[in-house]
This record gives structure tokens, sequence and C-alpha cells, in this order.
């Protein structure tokens, strides 16, 4: 089969080669593939149809998608799983420096160092590029509770609180807990209010930014998991702010 560039097909349809590059991205150029950072598009591609703006893949998503796909190093998704994991898990209490967390994303090791490293510092580290790689590839769906969970069982899998019978991992909590010294949710009200919380928020098709705040911190004042809450509910509030412009 005959291949072209994103260049080349770009000008055979008239559109910015960035458009082009995109459209391999997101997976709406059937059989084209990356060699290195090249996109190579068959031939006889047509141009894909456009959709109504509404529904058009943001320039934001399209971008952290077409990075995850050739592994580009220091462009916008190489810089947020690096910059998200480390400052995320940091807040967490997580003693993983910057670049320990640079490492391990780079290169899947821990690196030589002369300091005690906590294993769950480790695993939730790794975990958590699988929860913003969750996010980039699922961030056009419905926001839902079983969405919510998935990011939670990313998050917390392989840990020491995996291993605990009540700890619950991708479910919501059994136990009471706290934030701050300030008392949350009960368990058993938990999908109560998860299910008017996201109702809320699915009811409109766009947010702004105060009002994605406004969701991020009465997630956090239910704190639906036993623990990874701050975690998964900074995830939640990318997934709504990757179908934002770049800005």
């Amino acid at each position: 089969m005959e291949y072209i560039s994103a260049s080349q097909f770009a000008e055979k349809y008239g559109i910015a080669e960035r458009t082009a590059r995109n459209y391999c991205a997101v997976g709406k150029i059937e059989g084209a593939f990356l060699t290195g950072k090249t996109w190579n598009i068959p031939a006889e591609a047509t141009l894909p149809q456009r959709k109504s703006r509404k529904e058009r893949i943001t320039p934001l998503l399209a971008a952290l998608r077409e990075q995850k796909a050739s592994r580009l190093k220091g462009g916008i998704y190489h810089r947020t799983q690096i910059d998200l994991t480390y400052n995320s898990t940091h807040i967490e209490g997580s003693r993983l420096t910057h670049e320990q967390t640079r490492y391990i994303f780079e290169t899947n090791t821990i690196g030589i160092t002369d300091e005690i490293v906590n294993v769950d510092d480790v695993v939730e580290t790794v975990n958590h590029f699988r929860c913003i790689d969750y996010v980039i590839d699922h961030a056009e769906e419905k926001l839902t509770e079983g969405f919510i969970k998935q990011l939670h069982y990313l998050l917390k899998s392989g840990t020491s609180d995996s291993r605990k019978g009540w700890f619950a991992v991708g479910n919501y909590k059994r136990r009471p807990n706290e934030v701050g010294g300030q008392s949350t949710c009960r368990p058993e009200n938990v999908h109560r209010e998860m299910k008017r919380l996201l109702s809320g928020y699915n009811s409109h098709k766009a947010h702004s930014m105060e009002e994605l705040l406004d969701f991020h911190v009465r997630f956090e004042t239910i704190h639906p998991f036993q623990d990874g809450n701050g975690r998964v509910g900074r995830g939640d509030y990318c997934c709504s702010r990757s179908a934002w412009p770049m800005p």
C-alpha cells in the first residue's frame, strides 16, 4: 500500500497540516500510523467528515493524544504526565522528587538512590500516569460514577491499601472518613450524593471555570472513596478541562 505524509494529505485536501495530524491522532483516518514522529497515511484515505462545532475535538485534546501516541518528549503531554503526577502525589504525601517522577515516567525504572523509597509512592506514581492516559483516552465520554470509580481502581491497584479487605479499591468507601478535620458524607449516602452531583454536571453541555471548580469542591466534600479522593478529583477536573481550547 502507498502512504503519504501528513503534509501531503493536508495539501491534497486543502487543510492545515496540524489538522491532518490531529485527524490521525484521534483515529479519524483509518490505517494511519506513526513511524517515529511521522504520520504515514494511506494514499487513498479520504478527508474525514467534519462534525458540528460542539462535537469537534479541541486542539488541546488532539495535541495530548498525538503526543501520547508518539511519546514525544518536551511537549504538553510529557509535561502534564510529569508535573501533574508529581504535584498531585506530592500533595498527598509522596516523598518522590520531581526528578524521580520524571525518571520513572521516561525509563519505567526507579533509578539509583541512597534514600529509602516507599513502594506505595512508586506504585501510585505509575498508576497516576495510567489515570492521566485514561482521562485523555476517554475525555469525550460522559462523566459517570463508573468513570470515576475506574480512575480510583487504576490509582489504587497494587498498593498496600488494595490488600485491605475493607478498603474497596474501585468502589465507594465503607467507613466514614474526614478531610482537614472535617467530617464528610456518610458511606451510606455517597451513591445518592454522587448521583446528584453528576446529574447537575451532565445537565449542561458546557461549563465555566467557576462551575468546574465548584464541581471539584463538592466532590471533595463528599469524599466518596476511602483514600485517593484528591487525585481522583483532580483527574475528574482534568477530564473536563481537556475539552477546553488550547490557551
